[in-house]
Formats: structure tokens, C-alpha cells, sequence
């Protein structure tokens, strides 16, 4: 009997599913995985503990020449400044290499911060449901199942307040010029801020939603049956994590509108992100 599909993204017990899977990753992208991971294995050796993919690619849903390939190493150790230079480098060969990514980007924690109580319902989250094992001994084995509950909504995204000043710095540095280089580093802006905003509204009404997903068009769909009064506000974001512009006045309105609006939203709702130790501005 074939296995039933999970229900918004929730297992017969009311858990988030792990989305992804190698087997779906499309044959256009498998090229650039494999390489990837030959890369990580020369890159750390023995010091890595495990690797993993998240994003569109272990979901199905890449798009070719559109879609970066995300991945997130864990290393036995905390990384040092010569292993985050070591997993750029990585990434921009590999990029270099294949034009059917749009960027390859790398996040890397050791193994303790990554299974530390801090992080239990931040990263750990992240890597037992939205991370797909690629090599080494999976970390979600150590991990609890998780709900689509306040206390996630809480510590994954109840920060966007500490992250509003670090994003206006960095739209400063983008500036306002029309030449081709300040062009795309405001687009990679829209971007980013669009796809966070856009989850961060989604994770809000996650709980009341009962349910989890990826998809920025369903997120920013089931924020608006909540909020309508910034449901286009919301639904344009989404768009714009697809296809995003470098529109400074984009930016202008998420640290000055959206953003304020949400950040306060979510912190009268679930309340604020427990404190990091590298949440320094």
C-alpha cells in the first residue's frame, strides 16, 4: 500500500515532515551535487561531520541558470576563518563550474552548537526538517521531532527586530548608484530580505495554520488569509524572492515598513528569539 503523503506538510502524528530527498533532486542538478560533495570530503577530511543540501534543489523544484545550491556542513569542531574561506572558495568553484546553479553557498557549524539546547529549536530544527543528509552520520538521529507550534515560531524567526539594523547597513553599503556591480548587489538584497520576510510572515500564523511549507507562494498565500491588509505587501515579496529587482525603493520599504510592522507583530504574538552568543550587530 503506497504511503500516504503528508498533510500540509505534517506526518500522521501531527510532526513536520522532513521535506526533500536525494531522490528527487533533478538530473540537470545531480552533476553539481556530486561535485560538490567530492569537494567538501577534499576540503575537510576528517574534521567534517556530516554535510547536507536544503533549498529547491532536494525539494524538486530547481530551476536551471535560476537556483543556487545550498548546502550546510557540519564540522566536528567550530569552524575557523580558514574553513568559512575554504567553503566560499568551494562554493564559487563550483558555481564557476556550472552554469545550471545561480551561486552555491555553504553554512558551516561545528557539531556541538548544532545539537546544543540553544539551538535545539533553531538550527536543529532546520537541520532535521528542512536539511537533506549528503554525507556522514545524519544529526537528525539526535534531534526531537518537532510541531508547527509558538515555541518554533519563536525561536526560529523571533529575532527580525535584532536583524533590522544590520539590514540597513547593509542597504546603505548598496547604495543607490545605477552602474552594473551596486545593480546586483542590491538585487541579491531583494532577495534575501524578500525570501526571510516572507517566512517570518508565514511562520507568525504557522501555528493557526497548523502546518509547514517551503514554497514562498504558499507561505506569503496562508500569511494573507490571516493579515490581509498585508497580504499584497506579502505576495509581492514572494515574487520578488523568485524574481527580485534592485529597486532601492524595495529595500527602503522593508526596513521602514514591512519589516518594523512584522517584527513588532511577532513579538506581541510568540514573543522574542531566546539569545545567541554570536548575535552581536
Amino acid at each position: 500500500m503506497a504511503e500516504k503523503a503528508p498533510s500540509r506538510g505534517l506526518d500522521a502524528q501531527g510532526y513536520i515532515a522532513r521535506e526533500g530527498s536525494l531522490a528527487r533532486v533533478p538530473s540537470t542538478f545531480r552533476p553539481v551535487v556530486a561535485l560538490a560533495r567530492d569537494r567538501l570530503l577534499d576540503a575537510f577530511g576528517a574534521r567534517l561531520h556530516s554535510a547536507y543540501l536544503y533549498g529547491s534543489v532536494p525539494r524538486g523544484t530547481a530551476r536551471v541558470g535560476r537556483s543556487d545550491l545550498d548546502l550546510l556542513v557540519a564540522l566536528h569542531e567550530e569552524p575557523t576563518a580558514a574553513d568559512r574561506a575554504a567553503a566560499a572558495a568551494l562554493g564559487a568553484a563550483v558555481d564557476r563550474e556550472f552554469p545550471e546553479v545561480d551561486g552555491v553557498a555553504a553554512l558551516l557549524y561545528g557539531r556541538e552548537r548544532l545539537l546544543s539546547d540553544a539551538e535545539t529549536y533553531d538550527l536543529g530544527w532546520f537541520v532535521a526538517c528542512l536539511c537533506t543528509p549528503l554525507l556522514g552520520d545524519d544529526l537528525a538521529e539526535y534531534l526531537p521531532r518537532y510541531r508547527p507550534d509558538s515555541h518554533l515560531a519563536r525561536e526560529t524567526n523571533g529575532d527580525l527586530a535584532l536583524l533590522l539594523p544590520r539590514w540597513r547597513r547593509r542597504i546603505e553599503a548598496a547604495g543607490n548608484a545605477a552602474d552594473p556591480a551596486s545593480e546586483a548587489a542590491r538585487r541579491r538584497l531583494v532577495r534575501f530580505l524578500s525570501r526571510h520576510l516572507v517566512r517570518t510572515g508565514f511562520t507568525l500564523v504557522m501555528p493557526r495554520w497548523n502546518g509547514w511549507t517551503s514554497d514562498l507562494t504558499e507561505m506569503a498565500d496562508v500569511f494573507g488569509s490571516y493579515y490581509e491588509q498585508r497580504a499584497w505587501e506579502m505576495q509581492t515579496a514572494a515574487g520578488l524572492g523568485h524574481e527580485p529587482n534592485g529597486d532601492p525603493a524595495v529595500l527602503r520599504r522593508y526596513v521602514d515598513d514591512l519589516g518594523p510592522w512584522l517584527a513588532d507583530e511577532y513579538a506581541r504574538v510568540h514573543g522574542i528569539k531566546a539569545p545567541r552568543p554570536d548575535e552581536a550587530a
